[in-house]
């Protein structure tokens, strides 16, 4: 049995700006399964293994290449519906940038909530790219204190953000952060934030 599940890719630094953005996506759309990237070497990784319903970006990303950024995803993946949050003026010399108006927008990095809200709407109540992720859970072998601490791992929470939203200590964080990573057949953390949301391990 299969679930349809709308998904999202948010690049951005874990600022208060990216924590509005957050708030807006699933104000609009409360199902949305919201993978976060950080710095540019998580998006590419990312976007090399998975297909998202939405890419939203921030234009001023640690280690980011813009145009670069943009020509990959022109060549490898061009209906990539895609929300540049940028100046305007640094999108000028890039000659992919309006190729597919439907599936790519660029607003102002400062836009208001309300604004960028309505910019997103049509995307979001269309349910565009949406992904089948099987229902199936490996994530039964995971525990429950596993599946939380996957949840916050998920949610982009540091081990000490973790222990203290779980009330235990960081040891107890880090060994359970372990055991995941063995369960899920993953290396990495990013790796398997990534398969918990295509795998549906967590909500």
């Amino acid at each position: 049995m299969t679930v349809s599940t709308p998904t999202a890719l948010v690049a951005a630094a874990p600022t208060l700006f990216r924590q509005g953005l957050l708030t807006v996506l699933r104000g609009q759309c409360p199902e949305l399964v919201i993978t976060l990237a950080a710095d540019a070497a998580q998006v590419e990784e990312l976007l090399a293994h998975h297909t998202f319903g939405l890419f939203v970006l921030e234009g001023a990303l640690p280690g980011l290449n813009l145009h670069q950024l943009l020509d990959h995803l022109h060549r490898t993946r061009p209906l990539q519906r895609l929300l540049v949050l940028a100046d305007p003026s640094i999108m000028a010399p890039n000659s992919h940038w309006r190729s597919h108006p439907d599936v790519q927008m660029l607003v102002p990095s400062q836009v208001p909530p309300h604004a960028l809200a309505a910019a997103l709407a049509p995307w979001l109540t269309a349910r565009p790219a949406v992904r089948v992720v099987p229902s199936y859970a490996l994530g039964a072998r995971f525990s429950r204190r596993e599946l939380e601490v996957l949840r916050l791992v998920v949610e982009d929470c540091c081990n000490e953000e973790i222990a203290n939203r779980l009330f235990i200590n960081v040891r107890t964080v880090e060994s359970h952060r372990r055991n995941l990573l063995q369960k899920a057949g993953t290396r990495t953390l990013v790796g398997l934030a990534a398969r918990a949301v295509r795998e549906g391990w967590v909500a």
